[in-house]
């Protein structure tokens, strides 16, 4: 017998032990059934489970237990991967900690030191995502850095710097100050910074009393200026092109170049150009053969090595003393001097408060620095052409597909990709040098002896080069590496490629295209065939979360309060194609409601002797309710399998909820407990076979979703032996019958419906009964009244139907059925006066909410300014209102 209340926390630990122990995620790779698979973008190591993780894991989850039952050999493929700047980061504050530093350790150590907190503490994410319900072939599980999937690391990059793909270059780069190791775009925060803009007036070089004025808000890269740009139409400085101006305080010349990229209608029209401090100023520097001096070191203090031979005097304007005074100092500190000193020598035209955006290291916080190093990069144009081909052939399908348009506009503007990274956690370059620099690149060192000893003729030392590769050159082979590859394993052969990858947008350029392009690259195939693109979780009015806001949600806070299958569900019911998904706990607490309503009716069932009937044939049964309910259930398995197919989550969780509390429980439940009480005992057998039939149904329906209390129930009926849910078949929709029954309760359930609505929207007590009679009804009607006269009294709160004779009574409330009027004399039971009056004012305020909200979203000042959030906040009042003001109307019409 069912416990009174379901308890997720007595319950789903168990139940995934049990499914594990059994082997209930495990694909098969001897199977002769079809294969499906999805690839888990698999999570930082150091990571623990965020709510983003909870929405992208679910959704999964859903469509792997789907295919499950649906008779594929399922591979849902687990991993984590080793986040070479985070984990390198968590281990140096433990070695802070222990008053320690890594170059304390060594780099040996230090990598044995992550290698042990790895294998003590990375393996939390993956039992956070057992605790929301995640069902991935553990015995497969994978790390980025196993042997295997390293050996597929050096496979690649040896291949493609042998075909030319991957190279050495010098190139501007985000350049975190405090790791000292360029990062990834992604890695990069930018936020918004009260700062300064200050305008410089750097003198012209041949007419010294006359200035070019510059707008900057890095005073302190002007030390690294190679020239100042102007555009080529800009009238202002035309003639000034191709002169030079002195650099105040270093005394450097620097020529006046023209270049659209200076925009006349911002600051003064002249920029100043530092192309080893600034991505923009790189390019216009390439374009225009400039020199490129930096300025900062690695740790964002002045280095003055390739400035200073050219650091000369100039009175008034230049002080090479001063300059050299510098070197070695902080960036921010060597800001405020030189800002000082351009006051000083009146070369400080003034400084205005300035708000604009800086970026910062995602990871410990830093401003990053844009910064000239040499590092390893790939031919990511080349890699890209193949993949824009598959998406355009359609051999790789977005969904929802206007994310197509995204992936075209990056992959076709692709820059080379920056590989490498100065860290020493992470898979370590597989390049030698020799003693004059040359590189030897191969899979191992002994292979690197090999072609040393060919190039030189004799045995050499050669050294290692320290520099690891960025974390997604290994998780773009992830698709293959993780099934074996570069060896051929059967594994290989059967589910690569993929059939759907599920992600947030937020990683198309920075997962997505890397792995289409190593797929397409090394094994000749797409690695999925379907990309389906969800939002991001933001909180209930809209607005991203963040720590700062205090408005995340922790969603293992939410299992542990409100249990797995409720928040599976919320995020389930609220992700649909091309929205972001608006999340809270009153969300969840709301989709628990469903847990427990679905419980609820299996223990009224249970009470009521229903259980499974062996060889139970739907098309035996005759009772017109229970012919309507197969009918409903029909209809239902053909809508949740249409938006599963279609990867419309919230659709699949409208379907499986309107027919499971709706129909299901608050009509067909309702209507059959006379039946299931009543006298007529071969009725009632029909009716408690059939909705053991309906309900196992649902548990199969629902079982994606919330797999918890659907599987309990399951094995608590006796459709099955515990833990077998998971590989239950998927239903299959009947033909609809139609028919008269199916008419019949159709009419009933919209009969009840109405009354209920009239009662409610006149206020009539729950407590009261009142009359119903019908005017104009066919004869069919009056004997369908007859017929359930017991449910309309009990369901609608009606006494004495009949067939209205005679005038219309005074004070009635009416409402139109078919070709029926409903009228429900109220004159006593309710002041009809008052309750017009209250009508009234109330249409009249929702009148007045209606006109205040459009006025807003009228404006096109407000609709411009404000927040998204805040206008689809005042969009969802207005329809809102709009709904009410209807309602309200329908209300006073029924009493005129």
């Amino acid at each position: 017998m069912l416990p009174k209340t379901f308890l997720p926390s007595d319950v789903e630990p168990r139940l995934y032990a049990l499914w594990e122990a059994q082997g209930a995620f495990s694909a098969d790779p001897a199977s002769d059934r079809e294969p499906f698979t999805i690839m888990i973008p698999p999570p930082n190591v150091t990571g623990t489970l965020h709510i983003g993780h909870a929405l992208t894991m679910t959704l999964q989850d859903v469509l792997i237990r789907w295919k499950r039952m649906q008779g594929r050999d399922a591979l849902w493929q687990p991993g984590t991967d080793h986040a070479g700047i985070a984990t390198q980061l968590m281990v140096e504050r433990q070695l802070a900690s222990e008053n320690t530093t890594r170059q304390a350790l060594g780099r040996e150590r230090f990598v044995e030191r992550v290698w042990e907190w790895k294998k003590e503490s990375g393996g939390g994410i993956t039992r956070q995502l057992r605790r929301l319900g995640a069902s991935l072939d553990w015995p497969r599980e994978r790390f980025t850095m196993d042997d295997g999937l390293s050996d597929a690391v050096r496979t690649v990059f040896t291949t493609l710097h042998e075909q030319g793909l991957i190279y050495r270059a010098r190139r501007l780069v985000n350049w975190d100050p405090v790791f000292r190791s360029a990062i990834s775009d992604l890695e990069v925060d930018s936020r918004e910074v009260r700062g300064h803009l200050w305008h410089i007036r750097y003198p012209l070089a041949d007419e010294p009393e006359r200035s070019v004025v510059v707008a900057t808000t890095r005073p302190e890269t002007m030390l690294g200026d190679s020239a100042v740009a102007v555009h080529p139409d800009d009238e202002r400085y035309r003639a000034l092109v191709g002169r030079f101006v002195v650099l105040p305080l270093t005394g450097r010349r620097v020529p006046i170049v023209a270049d659209a990229y200076s925009d006349p209608e911002k600051g003064t029209g002249a920029v100043k150009i530092t192309p080893a401090h600034d991505f923009n100023d790189f390019e216009v520097g390439r374009r225009h053969d400039l020199p490129m001096p930096s300025i900062l070191d690695a740790g964002g203090a002045v280095t003055l090595d390739e400035i200073d031979p050219e650091l000369r005097a100039v009175e008034g304007v230049a002080d090479p003393a001063f300059v050299r005074a510098l070197a070695g100092v902080d960036r921010a500190e060597a800001r405020k001097r030189i800002v000082a000193e351009l006051e000083r020598l009146g070369w400080l035209d003034k400084a205005e408060a300035h708000v604009h955006q800086v970026p910062h290291a995602e990871r410990g916080g830093a401003v990053v620095e844009p910064r000239l190093t040499t590092q390893w990069y790939c031919d990511a144009a080349t890699l890209a052409k193949p993949a824009i081909k598959a998406v355009e052939q359609g051999r790789v399908e977005f969904v929802p597909r206007q994310w197509e348009n995204t992936f075209f506009s990056w992959m076709r503007d692709i820059q080379p990709w920056c590989i490498s990274r100065q860290l020493w956690w992470g898979h370590r370059i597989p390049a030698w040098y020799g003693p004059d620099g040359e590189v030897f690149v191969a899979t191992d060192e002994a292979a690197a002896q090999a072609k040393a000893l060919a190039h030189y003729g004799r045995a050499v030392t050669l050294e290692r080069d320290p520099d690891v590769l960025d974390t997604w050159f290994s998780s773009a082979l992830w698709p293959f590496s993780t099934l074996g590859w570069p060896q051929r394993t059967p594994e290989l052969a059967r589910y690569y490629p993929g059939d759907v990858l599920v992600t947030g947008f937020d990683i198309i350029f920075f997962w997505v295209a890397r792995m289409m392009m190593m797929g397409l690259h090394f094994m000749e195939d797409v690695p999925f065939r379907k990309v389906f693109m969800h939002g991001l979780v933001r909180d209930e009015r809209g607005q991203k979360m963040s720590k700062s806001k205090g408005n995340g949600i922790d969603p293992l806070e939410m299992v542990e309060q409100y249990g797995a299958d409720a928040l599976r569900l919320t995020v389930c019911a609220l992700t649909g194609i091309g929205r972001d998904v608006k999340l809270g706990p009153k969300r969840v607490e709301e989709h628990r409601s469903f847990v427990t309503k679905l419980w609820n009716a299996a223990r009224f069932l249970e009470m009521n002797g229903v259980a499974p009937v062996e060889a139970f044939e739907p098309a035996s049964v005759r009772g017109r309710l229970a012919r309507w309910i197969l009918d409903e259930l029909s209809a239902a398995v053909t809508d949740v399998t249409a938006a599963l197919e279609a990867y419309r989550f919230d659709d699949y969780a409208q379907a499986c909820y309107r027919f499971t509390w709706n129909r299901f429980c608050d009509w067909f439940l309702e209507l059959a407990k006379p039946v299931f009480n009543g006298p007529d005992e071969a009725e009632a057998a029909e009716l408690r076979a059939t909705a053991a039939y309906v309900l196992g149904t649902v548990l199969r329906l629902l079982n994606p979703v919330i797999p918890f209390v659907c599987e309990t129930i399951w094995s608590s009926f006796g459709f099955g032996p515990q833990g077998s849910l998971i590989r239950a078949p998927w239903p299959e929709a009947r033909p609809r019958e139609g028919g008269e029954a199916a008419r019949e309760i159709d009419w009933l359930v919209r009969l009840i419906g109405e009354v209920r609505a009239v009662r409610s929207e006149m206020g009539v007590p729950p407590s009261r009964l009142t009359p119903l009679l019908l005017r104009d009804a066919s004869d069919e009607t009056m004997v369908r009244v007859s017929r359930w006269r017991e449910a309309l009294a009990r369901m609608a709160r009606v006494e004495d139907v009949g067939a209205l004779e005679g005038e219309m009574p005074k004070g009635a409330a009416q409402a139109v059925l078919d070709e029926a009027t409903l009228v429900l004399p109220l004159a006593g039971i309710i002041d009809i006066d008052a309750e017009r009056t209250r009508l009234e004012k109330e249409r009249a305020r929702v009148a007045d909410e209606i006109a205040k909200v459009e006025r807003k979203l009228g404006n096109a000042d407000f609709v411009a300014r404000a927040k998204p959030e805040v206008v689809d906040e005042n969009r969802e009042r207005l329809a809102t209102f709009t709904q009410e003001a209807s309602r309200l109307d329908a209300a006073l019409a029924r009493l005129n």
